[in-house]
């Protein structure tokens, strides 16, 4: 296996032999949802905050380097101890010039929300990938609550320029399940006029939710019906220490990665195990995999694997609410008996590709027959991996899913060639170095 590209570009090459039976203990990087999150209720906490854990990604580091760019101070991004923010309201004024949110969806809705609340125009750009995805279902709630979103086309595709100001809250259904936009919503929602109320048809992360009440917001949170409904009230969050636990949705790749080869055997710990999080471990248990959960405090806990052999099974995407996993049960879903579909998973198409498509090109490439009918993507099951060749297409869980099913390869000389590459460094920087650890036998 060649060594790890980084940086945040899309270019690169990996090179990834077969026969990669995964053996030892890994810790992924911090939680890049929680992180996030951490840094912009950090920059807007009247005071210092600290960060333990924050995830190493280009995604994240860029979410702190915009917040600087809008005033906030905030130390050692670049380093390997913890970030310390001073933030305030007081602070936060619109800059000069864009703000570069590289490849993160997530970066550009959550700052959708936390602009909106500021005095000025902010515009808010992102690589080729990001300027694609469209922004009108966080653009919808902000117009409502008095802010100016434009984009480009009805479905408002980035360069994403916010006028904020004055604020009303809203009472705001969400059309489709989503994290990201129930925190754009709560963001501006801090600063708003009124009651700012979103519900939820199915619970999503409820990673804003947990970290605003831990900063003192006037916030709470019911259960309404199969979803939730939180109400937020004009809030002055409290600075504070934070730890960001490590990335399920990181460890699930180590999970299957155990899971496909005899012999496969690796604990994952130190991550986040809180709801809406690990419901790809309920999926693969169900497949027949042998997985055990090891809670420990704070929701956070680590998972070992072993191998074992796998079956068929229907996924319904509430069960994974942010899909982020799917690429990756696919794989095992390619080597487990029987057929698995993934049902209405059509919202992978506007991912940071296509990946409803692409995760059926993926395992076309490793000899695996996958087939997209409608919103469903339906595995047939029943393949013996064999190495391929991938083009990650800019998108960082495409990339590392093509690794683990290279490794699952046998072991016959032939490598599984991925082009892209470099997409992983928006979230796993170090996934190359720990694949190979894991595969030598030698991670601890």
């Amino acid at each position: 296996m060649s060594g790890p590209v980084s940086g945040g570009d899309h270019g690169g090459v990996l090179e990834v032999a077969g026969g990669g039976t995964l053996v030892g203990r890994v810790r992924v990087p911090g939680d890049k949802s929680i992180s996030h999150r951490a840094l912009l209720l950090a920059a807007l906490a009247d005071g210092e905050s600290t960060i333990h854990g924050l995830s190493d990604g280009d995604d994240v580091r860029r979410t702190g380097l915009a917040l600087q760019r809008l005033g906030a101070v905030v130390d050692g991004l670049d380093g390997p101890g913890p970030v310390v923010v001073r933030g305030g309201r007081h602070r936060l004024a619109a800059p000069d010039g864009p703000l570069d949110l590289g490849n993160s969806g997530t970066g550009m809705r959550l700052f959708a929300g936390l602009v909106a609340g500021v005095t000025g125009t902010t515009t808010l750009v992102g690589d080729d990938s990001l300027s694609g995805r469209p922004m009108d279902r966080v653009a919808v709630p902000l117009r409502a609550m008095g802010a100016t979103v434009d984009g480009t086309g009805e479905r408002c595709l980035p360069p994403l320029v916010v006028t904020g100001g004055r604020l009303v809250g809203i009472d705001y259904r969400l059309p489709v399940a989503s994290a990201q936009v129930k925190s754009a919503v709560l963001l501006a929602g801090l600063d708003a006029d009124g009651e700012t109320v979103v519900h939820e048809p199915v619970p999503t992360r409820t990673h804003t939710e947990e970290l605003l009440a831990a900063a003192g917001a006037d916030i709470d949170v019911a259960v309404e019906g199969e979803g939730r409904v939180v109400r937020v009230r004009r809030s002055t969050l409290r600075p504070g220490d934070t730890t960001v636990p490590g990335d399920p949705s990181q460890a699930a790749f180590w999970v299957v990665g155990a899971t496909l080869v005899p012999g496969g055997a690796v604990d994952v710990e130190g991550i986040y195990l809180g709801p809406q999080r690990t419901g790809f471990v309920d999926v693969l248990v169900r497949m027949g995999a042998d997985i055990e959960v090891r809670p420990t405090a704070g929701g956070a806990g680590s998972l070992s694997c072993r191998y074992a052999a796998l079956r068929g099974t229907v996924v319904r995407a509430e069960e994974i609410p942010s899909l982020d996993e799917v690429p990756i049960l696919a794989v095992a879903a390619a080597v487990a008996r029987g057929e698995t579909r993934f049902c209405d998973v059509g919202e992978l198409r506007v991912k940071e590709s296509d990946r409803l498509q692409g995760t059926a090109d993926l395992l076309a490439a490793f000899g695996a027959r996958a087939t997209v009918e409608g919103d469903d993507l339906v595995v047939a099951g029943g393949a013996v991996l064999a190495p391929g060749r991938v083009d990650a297409r800019g998108d960082h869980r495409m990339a590392m899913a093509a690794a683990v099913a290279g490794a699952a390869c046998p072991r016959d000389g032939a490598v599984t060639t991925i082009t892209g590459w470099g997409a992983v460094g928006t979230s796993y920087p170090g996934f190359a170095e720990d694949l190979s650890a894991l595969s030598r036998g030698e991670a601890a």
